[in-house]
């Protein structure tokens, strides 16, 4: 399989013009398909500006932020991507969307290119069903923001090869990610499921009444936002007592915890209701714009310092010295 030096992506709203952003930062040549000129030009805004961020936090020389432009063609064309080496589908989460957008890769590229799917939830078995070349296939699953997250999903389908696989690693390291692997094909994939479980059980104590939204927010970001940056959930076990606190434990809250199969009314509610948090002011709080400004600029400066701290311990990892 070829060295991967030049990459498509296909989708530039949020997620997508931060994977470019990445892979541009990195040293990559990109190709970046949008519907229309005014989704193009929003875009290249938001990877400038991206790019800028990585060069302030020094993922990258500070050329780097007059030179990206020259390795970056926007397109409207999947012919665009014939010479491409590796492809990012990031569109809606739509199988039908997404099947039409793999059918029209698998029309220009090598039958040996990889192309990885940025779905956060579609089965990637699901999306191999119509592929001419089904074994190329593979989720690789990125958080906002997208260019500054060590985070990446690695999620193998049904009939996905090692050499993609081993293509995908090998992008992950040079990208600065950390990548999750799932050995196994499940909803949701890792990072998600937990998610979800976690969100369930905050809106029951919502509906129950035990707390308001900011009193579990709060409790939320003291107790896991303090150690989850760090290790996460086995190692926090291993670290505050052990396997058997923690069997005693659940013994008595595991059978109170909420197990609904469906969503909470109160957040059908919201949804019917037309609320779309931060992107339109009105969700489980009400933002005006500045103060919606003010929280993707808090998350950002804080993704980046939890990069940095990662970035230490990886050198301390590395060098084989303890914590």
């Amino acid at each position: 399989m070829r060295n991967v030096e030049k990459v498509g992506v296909v989708g530039l709203g949020l997620l997508g013009r931060g994977i470019a952003a990445c892979f541009l930062g990195h040293g990559f040549h990109v190709v970046g398909m949008a519907r229309n000129e005014q989704r193009h030009a929003e875009a290249r805004a938001h990877i400038a500006d991206m790019i800028h961020e990585l060069v302030r936090h020094d993922v990258c020389p500070n050329a780097t932020g007059e030179s990206w432009s020259a390795r970056y063609i926007a397109t409207s064309t999947f012919e665009d991507f014939r010479d491409c080496s590796f492809v990012v589908e990031s569109v809606i989460e739509d199988p039908e969307v997404k099947w039409q957008v793999l059918d029209s890769l698998e029309n220009v590229l090598s039958p040996c290119t990889v192309i990885a799917s940025n779905s956060s939830a579609i089965p990637i078995s699901q999306l191999q069903q119509h592929l001419k070349h089904p074994q190329r296939l593979i989720g690789m699953h990125w958080a906002e923001p997208a260019h500054a997250t060590r985070f990446l999903e690695i999620v193998c389908g049904a009939r996905t090869s090692e050499e993609a696989v081993r293509v995908v690693r090998d992008l992950a390291g040079r990208l600065g990610k950390d990548p999750s692997v799932c050995q196994k094909e499940i909803a949701g994939f890792i990072a998600n499921r937990i998610g979800y479980a976690m969100y369930r059980e905050a809106l029951h104590l919502l509906e129950a009444g035990i707390a308001d939204a900011e009193t579990i927010d709060r409790s939320v970001r003291n107790a896991f936002g303090l150690w989850t940056t760090v290790c996460g959930p086995f190692r926090w076990m291993d670290m505050t007592g052990g396997p058997e606190l923690y069997l005693k434990a659940m013994r008595h809250v595991l059978p109170t915890l909420n197990n609904a199969t469906e969503p909470a009314p109160v957040l059908k509610a919201l949804a019917a209701s037309g609320a779309r948090g931060t992107l339109n002011g009105r969700g489980f709080f009400t933002y005006t714009p500045e103060e919606a400004r003010h929280w993707e600029e808090l998350y950002r400066r804080h993704a980046w310092r939890v990069s940095q701290m990662q970035n230490d311990y990886f050198s301390l990892k590395n060098g084989r010295q303890e914590i």
